[in-house]
Order: structure tokens, then sequence, then C-alpha cells
């Protein structure tokens, strides 16, 4: 009997997201052809390595790698395939919008082979955009492209996705929702129909005019990191009150069905490639737009004021001469990503005043040294971090800290240590320290 062949689809942009993407759609039961301009990772991708260390994507890659095949080709990709993903870098601009650049030049290769396509064909812009790019920009590239219409011999839609990496493989899978802004209805209804595939946990689809789904995308990040500096703003303020616990009083609230627990806890500031880019792009909008948006200004204000926050906490509980040891450089738990990590950025704080800092973290050491302050050192492993200081700080809530530092303190008989644990994943019964949390009053004075 002959084997049903399987749809195509291609990806253009093999990254952080696209290369996990692309690997997610083939274990789903597609065929999928990568684009890239790095020889090295289409060469690693066709001989299903990656370099990534996403959560699950080695194991997908070695299993579906008969699925995959990587190239340079724009028109391999787009003349051997039916819906084409655009994951290219949109770097953030001086005044805080996205640059669409990556993409229009995505899209003038794309458009150019789509003149010698008779079939249909849908592009989906994955990146993330500034509201009014693909009306006002990227729809007339790629109609000059490929001299044909949008709506009419091709489509054109917006489809972020909202992900965080370290766990991009489960959040494409099973998202909270999918997002598309459709430039037409059936080219909606292919997005929709391929999404109704990969899924697995048939989550709802809200489709859209692109420019509703381009102010969706960084409108939710920016209401996310409203929640967080929310949070932490309590948390600064249970710090001067005596008795007070930020913990309880989020915790509380969060019990409201309007509210909820997701991203409501004072500890660090947010960070990584796209909430603080996000909360920066929708006040750029809002300007561009002659209106000036005082809520996400101002969740940017408390969220910088974090790091001063915790570094208060750090010389109020600890000696002056104490070695003070950074326990994560990552952004977040599951990967390497350092932008705007808070590791890095409190160490560098200690660091310009006068402390002495080593740091540590499994996976994003050899990433973050290009921006550490050279004047602080690093330890090869949590055992040397230990041995190494005497105020240790957590600031990213790697689940192997979590089982590994109470081990470590209690055999090496580390009791005079201070704990500084800014994502409370100690309880005071876990180690045999004293252990200081960030939004509790008995540490700061007014």
């Amino acid at each position: 009997m002959k084997r049903k062949k399987l749809p195509t689809i291609s990806v253009v942009g093999l990254g952080k997201l696209g290369t996990p993407f692309l690997v997610t759609v083939a274990s789903r039961g597609y065929q999928v052809i990568g684009v890239d301009l790095n020889p090295n990772t289409i060469q690693n991708l066709n001989d299903g390595k990656s370099n990534s260390v996403e959560s699950k994507l080695a194991l997908l890659l070695k299993q579906y790698h008969a699925r995959i095949r990587a190239t340079a080709s724009f028109a391999e990709a787009i003349l051997n395939s039916e819906l084409t993903f655009i994951i290219v870098p949109t770097p953030s601009t001086s005044n805080g919008s996205f640059s669409p650049k990556h993409v229009a030049a995505a899209l003038k290769n794309i458009g150019q082979v789509l003149r010698q396509k008779s079939q249909p064909h849908v592009i989906a812009i994955v990146s993330t955009l500034s509201p009014g790019s693909l009306a006002q920009v990227l729809a007339p590239i790629l109609e000059k492209s490929s001299g044909k219409k949008i709506g009419k011999n091709f489509g054109l839609c917006y489809n972020p996705s909202f992900i965080a990496l370290g766990n991009v493989i489960n959040n494409l899978l099973k998202p909270d929702f999918v997002l598309i802004g459709e430039s037409d209805q059936k080219s909606g209804d292919i997005l929709e129909k391929f999404y109704r595939r990969v899924c697995l946990n048939q989550p709802p689809i809200k489709r859209m005019q692109p420019i509703n789904a381009e102010i969706t995308k960084i409108a939710l990040n920016t209401f996310i990191t409203t929640k967080i500096s929310f949070a932490n703003m309590l948390a600064q303020l249970c710090e001067r009150v005596p008795g007070a616990d930020s913990l309880e009083v989020t915790q509380a609230l969060g019990l409201d069905s309007r509210i909820g627990s997701k991203y409501l806890l004072g500890s660090v500031p947010y960070g990584g490639p796209c909430f603080p880019r996000d909360n920066r792009a929708l006040r750029a909008f809002g300007k561009k737009n002659r209106m000036t948006l005082g809520l996400p200004r101002e969740t940017d204000v408390i969220n910088q004021s974090q790091i001063a926050a915790i570094a208060r906490l750090v010389e109020i509980s600890t000696p002056p001469k104490n070695k003070i040891g950074v326990i994560g450089l990552a952004y977040k738990p599951e990967t390497d990503v350092v932008d705007e990590s808070v590791g890095i950025n409190l160490a560098n704080y200690l660091a310009h005043k006068k402390c002495a800092v080593s740091v540590y973290d499994p996976l994003a050491l050899e990433n973050a040294r290009r921006i550490l302050d050279p004047r602080i050192a690093y330890a090869t492993s949590l055992t040397a971090l230990v041995n190494s200081c005497k105020t240790l700080i957590v600031t990213t809530a790697w689940l192997m800290i979590k089982y590994e530092l109470p081990k470590l303190l209690t055999k090496n008989n580390r009791r005079s240590i201070i704990i500084i644990d800014c994502w409370r994943i100690f309880d005071h019964a876990d180690l045999p320290n004293h252990v200081t949390y960030i939004g509790r009053g008995q540490y700061i004075r007014a």
C-alpha cells in the first residue's frame, strides 16, 4: 500500500524559536523545510544536531529528523510547501519600536519565488511586529516583489506565538490560545486548520484584522509586566512595614478570579527577550499616535527600581566584607538566554558598589561573560560558589538549586552562609541557614 504523502510547510529563520517550531511541527505529521542564511545552522540541522538547549528539542529532532531538511534556498522551500512561517529577529530601535528589516528581506525573497508559483500560498509572520507594520510596510514589499495581490493570489497573516524560552515546545503544543491576524478568510481558514492539527489541547483560536493582532501581541505581554511590577511594588512596600509579607498579600489577591495568581509574586524584575521590549514597543506605538501611555511607563520604572531594592536586602542582611555569590544568570530556568537577566544586572550593580561578587549558572555562564563587570569572579560549579561565598542570592529559580543547595550547605557545614531567596523556592525548614525573602517587613527600614 502506497504511503500517503505528508503535507509540507516551510519555516524561515532557524533561531531560538524557529528551530523548536520546525521540530514541533514535524512531530505532528508535517514535512518541514527550514530556511536560514547561516551555513552552520543548516548543516547542523541536516545532520540532526542543534546548538539549542531547549527542552525536548534534541529528543524530537532525533525522532523526526527524516521529516526535516534545511536549506539556504527560498525557492526550494517556497515551491515545495503550501504554508510558510517567518520567524526572524525584529530588533528594537532607539525609540522602542521593532525593526521589520529582516522580515522585509525574507518577504522580498519569498515574493520573487511566488512569481514562479501558480498554486496558492499562505505566509504567516510569527516574528513580533510593531502595530501597523504588516499593512503599511510589509504587505507592499511582498506585493511588489511578487507582482501579485494579497488576498487574491496568496495570503499574508500575522501569527505571533506566546512562548517562554526553555518551554517552547510545550507552549506550541498546548497554547492558551492561538492568535491569527488574517489578510483574508481563506488564509485564516488554512492557518486554523494547521493549528487544529498541531496543537494537542484544542485551544481557542482568535482571528481578527492584522492591526488588532499586532496590538494584542504587545498588549498581552505589557499586561503581564504590569502584574509583575504591581507585585514588586507591594513587596517593596511590605519590606518597610514590620510584620508584613507580600506573599500572603499576593496569594490572597490571586484567589480573586478577576486577578489570578500567575505572575503575581514579589520577586525579581522581569527580563528576557520579550517582556521589556514589548512594554517599550507599546509606549512607542502610543507616542506615534500622539498619546502618552503612563501605565507601561510606570511599570518600567518600578521594574528598574527592583534591582536596587534587592541590593538593599543584601546590604541589610549581609556583613560588609562578605563575598556575595549570585546563583542564576539566565533570565529564567531551562535556558541559556541572558537578555536583560536579573542575575547579571544585580551582579553588575553590586560590583559597581565595590562588593566582592562571584556568579554561577548551570547553562548561561559563557553567554554572561560578555556583559558581566570584569571585577566579577566565576564559579565553575555550585559547590565552588558555596565554598567561596558567605552570602548567596538565588536570582533564577533553577529546580536543581532547590535540591542541590540544601545538600551542599549541610554536607559542608556551611550553616553561617546567608541565603537571599528571590523566588521563595526554599522554606526555612529546607535549609540550616538563615533565609531572607523579598517582600518581608523585618529587613528594610523606611
